[in-house]
């Protein structure tokens, strides 16, 4: 057993949020200078248990030594950078046509934020959905993931060392058949103002349905079918480091994992295999048993669905480059070539170790297929040409585009999310802050009124 955490029912949820609400009427009117240190010294504090979410990490999800240390480092930053955002909630004054009227946008807290984090990257992603909220003056109830309740829970340990005070946190794990309710439950709380979700399309969608008939905005944040294009006057070998990187960090569960390789015809063969070369080299180990480029899946069903992928793709066409093998919770970095639109995994989110490369005449097409997905959160485009990396950015159906970057790619103080099935909203940053305050319209009368009646 990787941990053991206490399954919250019904009751427990109606209490998190009960405490939540009681704690937000005093937490919302402390200063950003408080609010400011808090969030700092909890970056401290994490950065402090560096060691206790790898241990953590590396037991309950399979994840490596590294991606557990990129998690700690990108989550201190989140934290630091939500401190800075608490003086940046900023309102403003609009003219007004009436005589003696003062105008305010005014922008304050909404009240209780409801936070559901996934176990993928359980640091950062469960940091990002605490942190701006926090920082606006919100209170949170934070439900971990079933996956992760230990890592999940060492957060809300460092936000405790912090400072923060009873009830501006409140932290719930529950067993998975349980949680459909509970979260259910927790959404239809007329206290619950807002929701934050990352996780897959199909249970974003569940959560979109049931904040929709509760009225209750949504930031969601989910699956996707990264592309990377690669074009014929690319540097064909910084595209292939950085696509074995976006395909292969963290065994490929990121949402931002580069699935797709959209490469014109003309350099397909040279860049496959440059591909081939350095996949065929990258080590699978236990993570437990020390570093590897490579560790487990979460758990064995999630290798079994990646190999049937491969499976069916071989069986209608594709050709196995690299990789393909498959023992119990691991399988080896895998290359598809010649995927074609009739193959599950052209258009699936694979979630794992396994690159598809589809081959196009030309830039047009690489647009094309590189849009032809329901999913639209992040891409890569490789060419030498900015000019016209920039100009095919812009047709690009997502909400990240990077120019000779890898499609793996996070930064605190960036907007953060996608398009169509990926979600709606963003973290990160500025932006971030106005998923989280309610934007108010406030009058001064400074002189007296006429009225027609």
């Amino acid at each position: 057993m990787a941990s053991e955490a206490a399954a919250a029912g019904l009751e427990d949820a109606q209490a998190a949020v009960r405490a939540a609400q009681e704690a937000f009427v005093s937490w919302r009117e402390t200063s950003p200078s408080l609010r400011r240190d808090l969030l700092w010294k909890a970056a401290e504090a994490l950065e402090a248990r560096a060691e206790a979410f790898m241990e953590a990490m590396v037991a309950e999800t399979g994840a490596t030594p590294g991606w557990a240390q990129l998690n700690v480092h990108l989550a201190a930053g989140m934290f630091k950078e939500a401190a800075a955002l608490t003086t940046q909630i900023t309102g403003e004054v609009i003219p007004s046509d009436r005589p003696g009227t003062l105008a305010f946008a005014v922008r304050q807290p909404v009240g209780v934020i409801l936070s559901l984090a996934p176990w993928n990257a359980p640091v950062i992603l469960g940091v990002r959905a605490l942190a701006t909220p926090l920082a606006c003056g919100n209170t949170v109830v934070f439900k971990g993931s079933e996956l992760s309740p230990h890592t999940h829970a060492l957060i809300v340990e460092a936000l405790e060392e912090a400072g923060l005070p009873p009830g501006v946190v409140n932290f719930l794990t529950t067993a998975p058949e349980e949680a459909p309710k509970v979260v259910e439950a927790l959404i239809a709380h007329p206290a619950v103002r807002r929701v934050n979700f990352t996780g897959s399309t199909r249970t974003g969608r569940i959560i979109a349905e049931l904040c929709g008939r509760h009225l209750k905005p949504v930031l969601l944040e989910l699956g996707g079918k990264a592309p990377a294009i690669v074009l014929r006057d690319a540097d064909l070998e910084a595209a292939a480091k950085a696509i074995v990187f976006g395909a292969f960090a963290n065994q490929g569960q990121i949402c931002m994992s580069t699935e797709r390789v959209v490469v014109e015809e003309a350099v397909a063969e040279a860049l496959v295999a440059k591909l081939a070369q350095r996949v065929a080299n990258l080590p699978v180990g236990d993570p437990k048993q020390g570093q590897a480029a490579l560790g487990c899946l979460v758990d064995p069903k999630a290798a079994e669905r990646v190999a049937k992928l491969v499976e069916e793709a071989l069986a209608q066409g594709a050709k196995l480059v690299v990789g393909g093998k498959k023992e119990g919770p691991f399988f080896w970095p895998s290359v598809l070539d010649h995927v074609t639109p009739r193959m599950r995994v052209y258009h699936e989110e694979s979630f794992g170790p396994v690159v598809a490369v589809v081959r196009v005449a030309d830039e047009e097409e690489a647009i094309h297929v590189a849009n032809d997905t329901e999913y639209g959160l992040s891409a890569a485009i490789f060419t030498q040409d900015i000019a016209k990396g920039l100009r095919l950015a812009r047709k690009v159906q997502s909400g990240i585009c990077h120019i000779n970057g890898p499609t793996v790619h996070d930064e605190p103080q960036m907007p953060f999310g996608g398009v169509k099935a990926s979600g709606y909203g963003r973290f990160g940053g500025r932006a971030g802050i106005q998923e989280f305050i309610e934007l108010r319209w406030i009058t001064v009368q400074t002189e007296p009124l006429q009225y027609p009646f």
